[in-house]
């Protein structure tokens, strides 16, 4: 769309420029793909994450802060922790979509599972030196990195000594990490974080006024209690490297249903109000007496309305 009308100056250049970066001809060092579209990444959380408010707050203010600062000490580090389904990959996703041209696709952003890229112990050390290589390639690369490490509570706390250098406050030297940005996705403190959230309902308090400080207190001291994950006694915690712990809240049945609104829309598929009630019925909501939290969040949601297809 577009090439049927004349263009001119400014136009022409950055529609040029972005067809020949289709090809990656600019991108020695990855710089013409990086957008940092901290003002869209904004307005589509605030439309498609939902129930959300302390996460949509950190994360737009903390890339935001961190993008702007012209000499920031160290990475910027987050670490998202809630419920499975309740919008950590989809926030993870929607940061590098905004930071980024082609997200996750980009050469800028590298995609960590745990049990996926590094599922054997025996074989950490290796792993280490392939971590280490492929995170010193990207930062070379690109000005500005993005790491995401799913399923990070699984990660053997090995890797993440190695891992610590790269997050570290350090000079600058031949090459310089501070401008990356690492996300932790892990499902630890999920029960802590429900826990507030169903203290706060039963006490006839709305969860916006949840605030990040008390959230943040609790779920740091469950995140430093001796486990046997690598993850809670690691140095990551103790030596304070991670800059924002992201609380993610389990979602309501009024949550699915606008996920299941947004599923429809996303196939641009007629819905009506009782279609929207039948998905969100489907789900399995806990704790037993209250009934009040999707146990999967809004995972899932988008394949329920298959059922509604013609």
């Amino acid at each position: 769309p577009g090439w049927s009308l004349p263009l001119v100056g400014q136009d022409y250049l950055e529609i040029l420029s972005a067809w020949y970066c289709g090809f990656g001809k600019c991108c020695e060092t990855g710089d013409c793909r990086i957008v940092n579209n901290v003002t869209g990444l904004e307005a589509d959380l605030n439309g498609q994450l939902h129930g959300q408010h302390l996460a949509k707050e950190v994360v737009v203010q903390a890339v935001q802060e961190f993008l702007q600062s012209p000499r920031p000490q160290k990475a910027l580090v987050l670490s998202f922790h809630g419920w499975s389904g309740t919008g950590k990959n989809f926030v993870a996703r929607m940061v590098a979509s905004h930071l980024y041209r082609d997200g996750l696709k980009s050469e800028c952003v590298r995609v960590f599972i745990s049990l996926f890229h590094f599922p054997h112990h025996n074989y950490v050390d290796s792993y280490k030196a392939q971590l280490k290589k492929q995170i010193s390639e990207t930062v070379q690369l690109c000005k500005q990195s993005l790491f995401i490490f799913d399923e990070a509570e699984k990660l053997h706390f090995g890797l993440l000594d190695a891992i610590k250098p790269f997050m570290a406050r350090s000079d600058e030297g031949q090459v310089d990490y501070r401008r990356s940005i690492f996300l932790f996705l892990s499902n630890l403190g999920g029960n802590t974080i429900n826990e507030v959230a169903l203290d706060f309902w039963r006490a006839g308090r709305a969860r916006e006024e949840i605030s990040m400080e008390f959230l943040e207190q609790r779920l740091r001291l469950e995140l430093l209690q001796p486990a046997e994950n690598g993850y809670a006694r690691n140095h990551l915690l103790e030596e304070n490297l991670i800059d924002f712990f992201v609380p993610f809240l389990p979602l309501e049945y009024h949550h699915v249903k606008l996920c299941a609104r947004d599923a429809f829309l996303a196939r641009g598929l007629p819905y009506t109000e009782a279609a929207l009630d039948e998905v969100a019925k489907m789900m399995v909501f806990v704790p037993k007496e209250e009934k009040l939290f999707s146990a999967q969040g809004c995972k899932s949601v988008s394949q329920r309305i298959n059922y509604f297809l013609p």
